[in-house]
C-alpha cells in the first residue's frame, strides 16, 4: 500500500503524441486457460501503444517527473539497477529497458492510460501479419522462437523487432519483453511440487512441453519470465507499452 501510495504522488500529468491504435473485442484462449476451466476469455475493445515506449519518450517523462530519475526513485519501487545505462541520447527511438513495473505504471498514468492486462497482451501479440490469432500457428510459432533464441543480437535494442501486425501493432515479439498490469497473477514455479501441486502438466521442462502444444512454448517463456519478476525488477531487456481505455 505504501509503494501504491508513493506512486500515486510521483505522477503529475503530462501530454505525449504517440502513435495507438485500437483493438476490437473478442476472446481469447491464453496458455494454462484450459486449466482454469475455461478455453477462452472475453477481451474488450481497448487501445495500445503501437511500439514499446522509447528512451525519448521516458526522457520526456522524465523532465517533468524528475522523481522518477535515476538515483531519485524511491528504493521501495525500483532496484539498484534501475535506469542503470538509460542513455537517451544514444538511439532515442530504441526501447526504454530497465524500468520498473511501478515506473512503467507511473509513466502510463501520467499519459492517461496504464498498463495492459496479461490476457490484452498476449491476445495482441497473437496476431500475424494477416490473422488475428495465429498462436496456433507452426509457422508463427517458429518466428517467435527464432527470435526469443537469439537473446543478444548485435545492436538489438536498434532492431525493428516483429513486422506490423493485423492490428497495427509492431515489436510484440524479437524486441523486449514486456510489463503487463497483473503480470504475478499467474505464477509458474520451476518445479510446482513445492507448492503442492502433483499436476505433471506443470512439473519441471514438461510445464513448457507439455502445457498443450508446441506451439505454446513461447508463450510459456514469457509466462514464466513475469513469474520471476518483482514489481521493483528491471532488467536490460525488459520495457513496456501503454494502453487505453476507448472512450464511449
Amino acid at each position: 500500500m505504501r509503494a501504491l501510495r508513493l506512486l500515486t504522488l510521483l505522477v503529475p500529468a503530462f501530454a505525449f503524441a504517440g502513435e495507438v491504435v485500437t483493438l476490437p473485442g473478442g476472446r481469447f484462449a491464453p496458455l494454462f486457460g484450459l486449466d482454469v476451466g475455461q478455453s477462452a476469455f472475453p477481451v474488450g475493445t481497448f487501445r495500445l501503444d503501437v511500439r514499446p515506449v522509447s528512451r525519448a519518450e521516458f526522457a520526456a517523462f522524465l523532465e517533468g517527473n524528475p522523481a522518477w530519475r535515476k538515483g531519485k526513485a524511491p528504493k521501495t519501487l525500483v532496484d539498484e539497477r534501475y535506469l542503470a545505462t538509460f542513455t537517451p541520447a544514444k538511439h532515442p527511438a530504441g526501447p526504454v529497458t530497465q524500468v520498473s513495473y511501478f515506473a512503467a505504471r507511473a509513466y502510463c498514468a501520467a499519459k492517461g492510460g496504464r498498463l495492459p492486462s496479461t490476457l490484452e497482451w498476449e491476445y495482441a501479440a497473437a496476431a500475424d501479419e494477416t490473422r488475428r490469432d495465429a498462436s496456433r500457428e507452426a509457422d508463427f510459432a517458429q518466428r517467435i522462437l527464432d527470435w526469443y533464441g537469439q537473446p543478444n543480437r548485435e545492436g538489438d535494442l536498434e532492431q525493428p523487432g516483429s513486422p506490423r501486425n493485423v492490428y497495427g501493432l509492431e515489436a510484440l515479439h524479437g524486441l523486449v519483453w514486456e510489463w503487463t498490469d497483473d503480470f504475478n497473477a499467474v505464477f509458474v514455479s520451476g518445479d510446482n511440487r513445492q507448492d503442492g501441486d502433483t499436476n505433471p502438466k506443470f512439473m519441471c521442462g514438461s510445464g513448457a512441453t507439455g502445457s498443450a502444444r508446441r506451439e505454446d512454448y513461447a508463450a510459456f517463456m514469457r509466462y514464466a519470465l513475469r513469474s520471476s519478476l518483482t514489481p521493483r525488477s528491471t532488467l536490460p531487456r525488459l520495457g513496456f507499452r501503454c494502453a487505453y481505455e476507448v472512450n464511449p
